[in-house]
């Protein structure tokens, strides 16, 4: 797991943690791969205090992995019974999300949080498959297809982080509650923290933060002399 998504989710649990007594925890996609022992710098868990009940979900057995999911669109887990899901560098190889998002729904208490980290860029990584990237107004239409199924959320924040250094996904964060009549339990917003976010918006909030129009490959000054590198050398190519 790169390093900015495990960042974000720090800013997660900071921000919100301290208002949930005694919370339960579901990660979905928590595999990780190609490791001896679960408790590795890429697992989550290790970033929460350890008493705190956390449960990793995948479709595969492995270290990290608590509940395999028979189907990947059915989590095995009560209604309303679960206080945060997070979802970090999986949606992107789910392929229909949206089923994913009803259940995550489905298992959350009213006051409960959703907390996504998916890549608004980056390269072709199949495991299995590589289907989607996010945008900005992406959890906008989730929570609409929520409400749609009879359901009542609210995105609290969201936003694309700028990309630096050899961080080429920028990430989109978003945080979700599942009822909204319980939004102001969450006073706190991440958004309000960081500074190196684009596109950001609160509640909401017709207002758009460090807005912009340009994907972030298009305006960072390496991928442009990296774009300029490239069509010079086509140029080249083609003559010979």
């Amino acid at each position: 797991m790169h390093k900015s998504a495990l960042d974000s989710f720090k800013n997660f649990t900071n921000t919100y943690l301290k208002f949930i007594e005694n919370p339960h925890i579901v990660e979905i996609g928590s595999l990780i791969k190609n490791k001896k022992n679960k408790f590795t710098s890429d697992a989550l868990r290790i970033l929460v205090d350890p008493n705190i009940k956390f449960t990793g979900l995948d479709i595969e057995d492995g270290p990290n992995v608590d509940l395999v999911l028979k189907d990947p669109y059915k989590i095995p887990l009560p209604d309303s019974s679960v206080d945060m899901v997070v979802s970090v560098s999986t949606f992107e190889h789910t392929e229909f999300f949206w089923l994913t998002y009803l259940e995550i729904l489905r298992i959350l208490k009213p006051d409960g949080l959703f907390f996504l980290n998916v890549p608004s860029n980056g390269i072709y990584h199949r495991q299995s498959t590589d289907n989607w990237r996010f945008y900005p107004d992406s959890i906008i239409a989730l929570e609409k297809w929520g409400r749609k199924n009879n359901f009542n959320p609210k995105v609290l924040e969201h936003f694309t982080l700028d990309h630096r250094g050899r961080e080429i996904w920028c990430d989109y964060v978003s945080v979700t509650i599942k009822d909204e009549k319980f939004c102001n339990k969450f006073p706190d917003r991440i958004i309000n923290k960081i500074q190196n976010f684009r596109n950001g918006r609160t509640n909401n909030s017709e207002k758009i933060l460090n807005y912009t129009m340009a994907p972030q490959d298009m305006s960072h000054w390496g991928w442009a002399l990296y774009y300029k590198v490239r069509k010079i050398l086509n140029k080249i190519n083609k003559k010979y």
